[in-house]
C-alpha cells in the first residue's frame, strides 16, 4: 500500500516537472514576436528562438507575424464625380514594424486598414469622373498609400503598396463604353481607309503625270525624228529627180534628136492627153498638122523645133549618182543640189547660145520671145554669124498659122582665089 502511494507521488511529481518546464521554456518561430504579460501587464517581447519565462506568472499573450502580409478586400461601391457607381477591388501590402503598438494601439489592425482604405478610396474617386477613374490607377494608388501610411504609422504598421485590382462600372455603362469604343475604332478605320485611298490617288496621279510626260517626250522625239527623216527623204528625192533630169538632158544632147523624132514623140503624147473619164471634149491643137507634115517630109519643120540640132556634144559632169549622206546637216545636201542646178542651167544656156548665136539672152532662146533684130541670124544653125541678114525675111520664131518656114539658105561658096 505504501509502495502504491509512493508510485502515485512520483507520477504526480513527473507531471509537475513536465508542466513546469512547458511553462518555463517557450520557443518563438522565425519572423515572429511574442508579447509576454505578467499579471495582465506587458512584461517583454520574446524574440525568435528559445526563451525562458517565469512559469505561472509570465504569460505569452500574442504571437505577432512580422512578415509582409497581403490582404485583398471585397469590391466596394464607389460613386464618381459624374454620379456613376463603380465597384473597386483593392489589394494592400503591409508589414508590422512594432509588435507592441500593433498589439496595444489597435484592437484589429486588419479591419482598421480595410475601413480606412474604403473611406480614402471613396474620397479620392469622388473627385474624378469615370474616364479619369479608369485611366488614373497610378494616381489612386499613390493617394491611398499616402493616407494609409500616415494613419497606420502609430499602429506599428507600414503600408508598402496599394493596388487597384479591378474597377467595374455598371452593365449599362459597359455597353455604352463598348459602343463608344466600337464607334471610335470604326472612325479610325474609316480615317485610315480614307488616308490610304488618298495616298493611292496621289500616287496614281503622280504615275499618270510621269507617264504623260514620258509619252509627250516620246511623241516629241518621234515627231522630230520623223520630220528629220521626211526632210532627208525629200532632199534625197530632189537629188534623185535632179540627177534624172540631168541624165535625160545629157541623153538628149548626146542623141541630137531631129525634127522627125520630136514630131513622133509629140504624136505619142496626144492620146495620153485625152485619157481620163472627165475628158468629154478634146480640142486638137493646130500644131498636130505640122507634126503630121514633119513625119511625111523632112524639109518642113514644126514651129519652134529645129530641123537639125546643132547643140554641143559636150557631156555634163553629173558626179556620183550615190545619194548624199546626210549626217544631221542639210546644208551640205542643199549646196550639192544648188551646184547641180547651176551646172544644168549653164549647160542649157551654153546649148542655147550655140544653137542661136545671135541671141544675147540665153533665156529667150528657150521658150522666150526672140529679138526681131536677131531673128534672121537664128534662121538656121549653119548660117554664119557675119552673113548679112535680109530684113524682108520672116523671123524664125514659133509659127502662128499655116505659113511654112523658108528653106534653109545655101552655105557660102569657097573664097575667090
Amino acid at each position: 500500500m505504501g509502495a502504491l502511494i509512493v508510485l502515485i507521488l512520483l507520477v504526480l511529481l513527473f507531471l509537475f516537472v513536465v508542466t513546469l518546464l512547458a511553462k518555463t521554456v517557450r520557443i518563438v518561430p522565425q519572423a515572429r514576436a511574442g508579447i509576454v504579460e505578467r499579471f495582465g501587464k506587458y512584461k517583454q517581447t520574446l524574440p525568435a528562438g528559445l526563451n525562458i519565462v517565469v512559469p505561472f506568472i509570465d504569460k505569452v499573450r500574442y504571437l505577432i507575424d512580422l512578415r509582409e502580409q497581403v490582404v485583398s478586400f471585397p469590391p466596394q461601391p464607389v460613386i464618381t464625380e459624374d454620379n456613376l457607381v463603380v465597384s473597386i477591388d483593392t489589394v494592400i501590402y503591409f508589414q508590422v514594424t512594432d509588435p507592441i503598438a500593433a498589439t496595444y494601439e489597435i484592437a484589429n489592425y486588419i479591419q482598421a486598414v480595410e475601413q480606412l482604405t474604403m473611406t480614402t478610396l471613396r474620397n479620392i474617386v469622388g473627385g474624378m469622373d469615370l474616364e479619369q477613374t479608369l485611366t488614373s490607377r497610378e494616381e489612386i494608388n499613390h493617394g491611398l498609400r499616402g493616407v494609409l501610411d500616415e494613419a497606420t504609422g502609430k499602429w506599428g504598421i507600414r503600408v508598402n503598396r496599394v493596388e487597384i485590382k479591378g474597377i467595374d462600372p455598371p452593365p449599362s455603362i459597359k455597353d455604352a463604353m463598348e459602343k463608344q469604343m466600337r464607334a471610335d475604332r470604326d472612325k479610325r478605320a474609316l480615317i485610315l481607309s480614307a488616308e490610304g485611298q488618298r495616298q493611292s490617288s496621289i500616287l496614281t496621279a503622280e504615275g499618270n503625270k510621269q507617264s504623260a510626260i514620258l509619252n509627250a517626250e516620246g511623241d516629241r522625239e518621234s515627231q522630230i525624228l520623223r520630220a528629220q527623216a521626211d526632210r532627208e527623204s525629200a532632199i534625197l528625192r530632189a537629188q534623185g529627180e535632179g540627177q534624172a533630169i540631168q541624165m535625160v538632158f545629157q541623153a538628149i544632147h548626146d542623141g541630137q534628136p531631129d525634127q522627125s523624132l520630136l514630131a513622133y514623140q509629140y504624136l505619142q503624147m496626144m492620146p495620153k492627153i485625152a485619157e481620163g473619164d472627165a475628158n468629154k471634149v478634146w480640142v486638137i491643137p493646130s500644131e498636130i498638122t505640122k507634126a503630121l507634115e514633119g513625119l511625111g517630109s523632112s524639109i518642113h519643120e514644126i514651129a519652134g523645133i529645129p530641123q537639125n540640132s546643132g547643140g554641143p556634144r559636150k557631156r555634163v559632169d553629173m558626179g556620183s549618182y550615190e545619194p548624199a549622206k546626210l549626217a544631221g546637216s542639210g546644208a551640205l545636201a542643199d549646196a550639192e543640189v544648188s551646184k547641180a542646178n547651176e551646172a544644168v542651167q549653164a549647160a542649157i544656156a551654153e546649148a542655147a547660145q550655140a544653137a542661136n548665136p545671135g541671141v544675147a539672152d540665153p533665156s529667150t532662146a528657150i521658150g522666150g520671145t526672140p529679138d526681131p533684130t536677131a531673128a534672121a541670124s537664128t534662121a538656121t544653125p549653119d548660117q554664119p554669124v557675119d552673113q548679112p541678114v535680109d530684113p524682108s525675111a520672116p523671123p524664125s520664131g514659133p509659127a502662128t498659122g499655116s505659113q511654112e518656114p523658108p528653106p534653109p539658105a545655101a552655105p557660102p561658096g569657097p573664097p575667090a582665089s
